[in-house]
């Protein structure tokens, strides 16, 4: 009995093991707003749904990376649910006040911009398997506002092209 008990679970192991997973990738990280007090960004997230049935979202994590440090980190809670058998686009809003990018001072340099690393983790609850995090990294630069953007009040950009 101990040996068919043992030849199931492997069983089940295996063929959970190789069960399709949804797949998620960062496709855009773009300037959305500038205020008095911060600057908001928002990255675009592909998530792929390969099962008959919708998955629902536990939580999106984000940390976005300067120079190495930290500059924001947070969570999204229940942001809803990736579509049965299509790609659902997300949108993560990250906020970074302005004290912070000025702490980045030697980055920033002549070209107004700065290194960064965003870290996601998307995590999911999957059929039969259970929670899931799907992590997730994009780097690039991000391009500063003016100081004319910053005097000019709160500003919202068409980040469509």
């Amino acid at each position: 009995m101990a040996d068919f008990m043992e030849k199931a679970m492997n069983f089940v192991s295996e063929k959970v093991g190789n069960m399709e997973k949804p797949e998620a990738d960062i496709t855009d990280f773009d300037l959305k707003k500038v205020s008095m007090d911060s600057i908001s960004y928002h990255a675009k997230v592909a998530v792929k749904n390969p099962y008959s049935v919708p998955v629902p979202i536990m939580q999106i994590s984000y940390t976005l990376k300067c120079s190495g440090r930290v500059i924001v980190s947070g969570t999204i809670p229940d942001p809803g649910n990736i579509k049965a058998n299509d790609t659902t686009i997300l949108d993560v809003p990250v906020k970074v006040p302005h004290s912070m990018l000025v702490s980045l001072g030697k980055d920033i340099g002549k070209d107004w911009d700065i290194d960064y690393k965003l870290e996601l983790g998307l995590a999911i609850d999957l059929p039969v398997i259970g929670n899931f995090t799907i992590p997730l990294s994009h780097s690039g630069e991000i391009k500063l506002p003016s100081l004319s953007d910053l005097w000019n009040g709160d500003k919202e950009e068409d980040t469509e092209n």
